[in-house]
């Protein structure tokens, strides 16, 4: 069942994020592991210095596939940071209970990205990944330009881990793409691969286009 659908029928429909769109303004409440501190993070701030932002949404601190997701994600934050990307982990757990969960579980001893605080649920209700009946998040992923647009959207159910190094070559592919807005990057694609130029001679001639 939707949240949406446990409102009245006079009560305003939920506004959600959409792939190709403006993402609206958000701020959160986050835990720093790098730092050792509270903070905030948002998405004006992120824009402002040009940074790409990578939400990845999961349902729950102190759970079992979580850890494993921030953990190979901490692994690829490195990369993802020095190619200008601000990385932020988000639950509907506090900031306290992120940090407590950071100090106690051995996985997550190399994640230095922001873990951000959602406990009311309104970003996660936004990017349409709040479970109301649970109160947790699902899987999510979302990509967003510096421009605040958002470009990639990924949803899994709770059961299933994601690949952080797929969202790299996504990444990757984006990076490309931003300098290249004419060209489109085909499945798999890594930097250094063939690109496609969309246009009346490519029409039935993808497999030509790659393997001339």
């Amino acid at each position: 069942m939707s949240c949406d659908s446990t409102k009245p029928a006079h009560h305003p429909v939920i506004e959600h994020a959409k792939v190709g769109k403006e993402v609206k303004e958000f701020t959160m409440e986050t835990y720093d592991p790098a730092e050792g501190f509270f903070g905030t993070v948002s998405l004006a701030e992120i824009k402002k210095a040009g940074k790409w932002t990578v939400l990845f949404f999961y349902p729950a601190d102190f759970t079992f596939v979580c850890p494993t997701e921030l953990a190979d994600l901490g692994a690829k934050h490195p990369e993802l940071a020095a190619a200008g990307v601000e990385v932020i982990s988000v639950s509907t757990d506090t900031k306290f209970t992120h940090m407590a969960w950071k100090q106690d579980e051995k996985l997550l001893e190399n994640v230095r990205y922001k873990m951000a605080a959602d406990p009311n649920g309104a970003v996660s209700r936004y990017f349409g990944v709040y479970d109301c009946e649970s109160g947790l998040d699902l899987r999510g992923t979302f990509i967003i330009s510096p421009d605040g647009v958002l470009v990639g959207s990924e949803v899994n159910f709770f059961n299933v881990g994601r690949n952080a190094d797929e969202l790299v070559r996504k990444m990757k592919a984006n990076f490309y793409l931003r300098e290249h807005p004419n060209e489109a990057c085909p499945a798999k694609w890594n930097p250094g691969d063939k690109t496609l130029t969309p246009g009346e001679k490519l029409v039935g001639k993808v497999y030509e286009a790659l393997n001339s």
